[in-house]
């Protein structure tokens, strides 16, 4: 696991309620975007990297950026100061698998946590209720998904990841990847959780079992 932010104080704070979150885990740290680039380089198996957003030379968003093309697999995580609904979104449609805020509880960060490494989306709840009373659905396109695509956005509903749901249905990750960017346009969405919650505004038949 991988901590990047430019304030020692709080990387060693996070460090020490991250020990809480399983057993024997190994936490590296990074002040700047150069040095997080090269401690994924030579450690390309982490778990998670917790990305803060708002650091000197590179910002957050471009290594967001980065490592989103070159390690797909990798979840990044957004932990900033910022609560800026703009920020969320951004952080979400590039592709991070949660957007937690500093000012969050050491409790709900790692229920946070949980749920991503187990594959899920974390969103704020703030955030969430505001997706949930703004996304806007085209029923008449979203009947029209592929049976492939209803496979695939039955497990985004489940919370898996494009790796998981790659390795269960025997295609490749990029396939995936297309899958997931024809099914937010055909549900008029922008990221997976706005899907899911329009798959169950659309009454989409998605067997869960």
């Amino acid at each position: 696991m991988l901590i990047v932010d430019d304030h020692a104080l709080f990387r060693a704070g996070l460090s020490h309620v991250l020990n809480e979150l399983e057993d024997n885990i190994s936490i590296l740290e990074a002040s700047n975007c150069e040095s997080a680039f090269e401690q994924v380089s030579t450690n390309p198996d982490l778990d998670l990297v917790l990305l803060d957003l708002n650091m000197p030379g590179k910002d957050g968003f471009t290594a967001l950026d980065t490592f989103s093309k070159e390690y797909p697999a990798m979840p990044i995580v957004i932990l900033s100061a910022s609560i800026q609904r703009s920020n969320i979104q951004r952080a979400l449609d590039a592709g991070a698998m949660g957007y937690i805020p500093k000012d969050t509880t050491s409790t709900v960060m790692l229920n946070a946590l949980h749920l991503i490494l187990a594959g899920g989306v974390y969103v704020p709840p703030n955030m969430a209720q505001q997706s949930n009373d703004e996304v806007s659905l085209n029923s008449s396109n979203a009947h029209n998904l592929t049976p492939r695509q209803l496979e695939v956005l039955t497990m985004v509903v489940q919370g898996n990841s494009n790796k998981v749901i790659a390795a269960r249905l025997e295609l490749a990750e990029t396939t995936v990847k297309m899958h997931v960017t024809a099914i937010l346009r055909c549900l008029g969405v922008s990221n997976r959780t706005q899907a899911a919650m329009a798959a169950e505004k659309l009454g989409l038949n998605l067997s869960l079992a």
